[in-house]
């Protein structure tokens, strides 16, 4: 037993003083040995799977009115009503942009707004005042004392708007005037038949009589009897070359599903050389509803149904084969 147990002691003094060869022979399968077994290409390649983060607006794709029967846009209503309450501030539905009042005046180069002499006139944006005067040199008109009284402001993205006829004014050449400022007042000067005020957008030229823009698509629609914005209607009448065509336009409201309409609107396309841009024909102050446009052209009665909504403009092109 005394032997056994001193073999015992001198196993254990063996062991324990002798070299850990059993760590060095068999190394263990580390977490650095796994890692770097892994391509780098392999990481990099997994996190492009992953698909893009979604983005809050989808890509809107633009109407194409060609495509449709009819656009919505916002349009570039940006200048307000020269007239503020208790004054109308209504275009003259009569005599329109290039209009000629049934061929029984010129074509009009802007709109007319009727109010009693005196009625106070407004900047329709911020803007530097260009002119103001008696317009007695032809400079923005081919004629002498054509618009009158008249003041033109400049406003940015080389837009101009012209107020003619007035009885008085309140600025001069060289003054800043901010939107809403009152600069003078209605009245029959010039050539004016009756007291209103002629309003005018142009871009470019300012001194280029044709270098004028329909106010109805530019002008904030005003609003109805329920405090919403009309809304406006941009209508191109074309043939198949995309030459604008000479025609007149019935456009009816039709206010619910029923057979029954609104008065009419009787609308001229513009005159030949006054149809230079996306549009011949447009017309503001509309109620938001369902409206059937009608004209007859080579024999054919050809109509259009579009909407008009709140402040929006509607865009439509007509294609007459």
């Amino acid at each position: 037993m005394k032997y056994i147990f001193s073999f015992l002691i001198i196993t254990f003094i063996i062991t324990a003083c002798a070299p850990a060869q059993s760590v060095t022979a068999l190394p263990l399968p580390t977490a650095t040995v796994t890692v770097t077994s892994l391509p780098k290409a392999t990481i990099t390649s997994t996190a492009t799977l992953l698909p893009p983060s979604p983005t809050t607006e989808p890509t809107k794709i633009p109407c194409d009115p060609l495509a449709v029967d009819y656009c919505i846009t916002s349009g570039h209503f940006i200048f307000r009503r020269p007239i503020d309450p208790p004054g109308n501030a209504s275009v003259d539905g009569t005599y329109r942009y290039a209009s000629t009042a049934n061929g029984k005046r010129d074509p009009h180069h802007g709109v007319d707004i009727l109010n009693k002499f005196g009625t106070p006139v407004h900047a329709a944006a911020d803007g530097l005042v260009i002119f103001a005067g008696p317009d007695t040199l032809p400079v923005y008109s081919p004629w002498p004392n054509f618009y009158g009284n008249l003041i033109v402001l400049k406003h940015a993205d080389d837009l101009y708007t012209l107020y003619g006829h007035l009885s008085k004014i309140d600025v001069k050449a060289g003054d800043v005037v901010q939107v809403g400022q009152k600069i003078g007042e209605v009245g029959q000067t010039g050539v004016a038949i009756g007291s209103h005020l002629h309003f005018e957008v142009r871009r470019g030229d300012v001194e280029n009589y044709f270098s004028t823009l329909n106010p109805e698509l530019w002008l904030i629609p005003e609003n109805d009897a329920q405090n919403l914005p009309y809304g406006a209607l941009m209508i191109s009448i074309i043939d198949s070359t995309s030459k604008h065509l000479f025609t007149r336009l019935t456009i009816v409201r039709y206010p619910d599903s029923s057979s029954q309409s609104d008065f009419p609107y009787y609308l001229d396309t513009y005159v030949n050389d006054m149809a230079k841009g996306e549009e011949n024909a447009a017309i503001g102050g509309l109620q938001v509803g369902r409206y059937r446009i009608a004209l007859e052209l080579y024999g054919q009665l050809i109509e259009r149904w579009v909407e008009v909504q709140s402040g929006k403009l509607t865009q439509t092109v007509i294609v007459v084969k």
